[in-house]
């Protein structure tokens, strides 16, 4: 089936205007656009792209944008309603790191310190709502809980290592299952030569190499993504404070479109717009390429038994990663009543199931009310 790259950009620009809520938000909009709405895509066929998805590296609703848009328009379609997807998110954010980023009055900067202070809840309850499918379906729950553990620890303490920890937990697990017995062992050859890729591209440009963790090298998507950015963004080359990291965070969750939008904000405080495009690119390029390049083979993917293996060990140690992250998220708060905020927006958000949408705003409100009350901000 091929429809007009006009509608592909219509209605994948729609998503993108109005895909608030992350990653559930922008499954249910995308399936009653091509499989309720318009019939373009079968619905097991769209059940099985998203189960796809899902264990590929880099931002998973982006790249079930991506495909449904190369499922309805070929590889022309794929281009521009991944664009249609990510672009006015990315305008949208860019203009907040501007303001946020620049010489913002007190109340932005307010705002940006009550938003920034929940995150870390955004954190534990993003990695807590992925464990008890991860967990059920797991063949080793002994070993599911060591490699959580492991990605916990991991992203708490060293974030600058978690692709690694990522990638050897998955690795660890399909030494454990010995799946080369069938024909699909040529596939894991691959990993070594991304890694090696992205190590050179640590040498010559720092940027280019945290966007590229970010895109291709980022098992679980969503705030698995947090403390690598954090790490090299904070401490290794200081182009953000843990104030500025926490509101990029922030900005990622309450604007349309993925998380990793977040990456551009880092780029832009590392080198002005240019940065943020070049980081961008980086960042989603690997979700392009994957998607217009092996969106054919995606059943083969899903029943790979090799595929499965390694997803078994990367994922339980993504899901400790998404947990961990929030240990140096709510470490980078620095005022009293930021951490009053944190308890609130947890509160919200792990009992009361309230949105995150919603709960960043209202901890943006605090943080504006104390900002013009004359309250210490970070």
């Amino acid at each position: 089936m091929s429809t007009s790259l006009a509608e592909i950009t219509r209605e994948w620009g729609r998503i993108g205007v109005i895909g608030f809520g992350g990653p559930p938000a922008h499954i249910r909009l995308l399936r009653e656009t091509v499989v309720e709405r318009r019939g373009w895509v079968e619905p097991e066929e769209f059940e099985d792209a998203i189960a796809t998805c899902n264990l590929l590296p880099g931002p998973s609703s982006t790249q079930l944008a991506i495909f449904t848009a190369w499922r309805v328009g070929g590889a022309p379609g794929a281009v521009v309603g991944g664009l249609a997807f990510i672009l006015p998110g990315l305008v949208l954010i860019l203009a907040l790191a501007a303001l946020f980023l620049g010489d913002p009055p007190a109340w932005v900067l307010g705002a940006g310190a009550g938003a920034g202070a929940a995150v870390a809840a955004v954190a534990v309850q993003a990695g807590w709502a992925l464990v008890p499918s991860s967990y059920e379906r797991t063949p080793s729950r002994p070993r599911w809980l060591v490699y959580a553990v492991i990605g916990t620890i991991a992203a708490a303490t060293t974030g600058a290592w978690v692709v690694l920890v990522l990638v050897g937990a998955g690795l660890v697990e399909v030494a454990m299952r010995r799946p080369w017995r069938t024909n699909s062992f040529q596939s894991v050859l691959t990993l070594p030569f991304l890694v090696q890729g992205g190590l050179t591209a640590a040498v010559t440009a720092p940027l280019a190499w945290t966007a590229f963790k970010v895109g291709a090298l980022s098992y679980g998507g969503g705030f698995v993504i947090i403390p690598l950015m954090q790490s090299d963004a904070v401490e290794r080359y200081g182009w953000m404070s843990d104030a500025e990291f926490l509101n990029a965070v922030a900005l990622g969750q309450i604007t349309p479109g993925p998380v990793v939008h977040t990456v551009a904000v880092v780029g832009f405080a590392a080198a002005g717009l240019l940065g943020a495009l070049v980081a961008s690119v980086i960042a989603f390029g690997p979700s392009f390429v994957m998607v217009i390049a092996g969106g054919r083979h995606f059943d083969a993917l899903r029943s790979s038994p090799l595929t499965r293996a390694f997803l078994d060990g990367a994922g339980p140690a993504a899901i400790g990663a998404i947990l961990g992250s929030a240990v140096p998220l709510a470490l980078a708060t620095s005022e009293w009543w930021q951490w009053v905020v944190l308890a609130a927006a947890g509160v919200l958000l792990l009992l009361l199931k309230r949105g995150v949408v919603l709960t960043l705003l209202l901890a943006a409100g605090v943080g504006m009310v104390v900002a013009l009350a004359g309250g210490p901000l970070p």
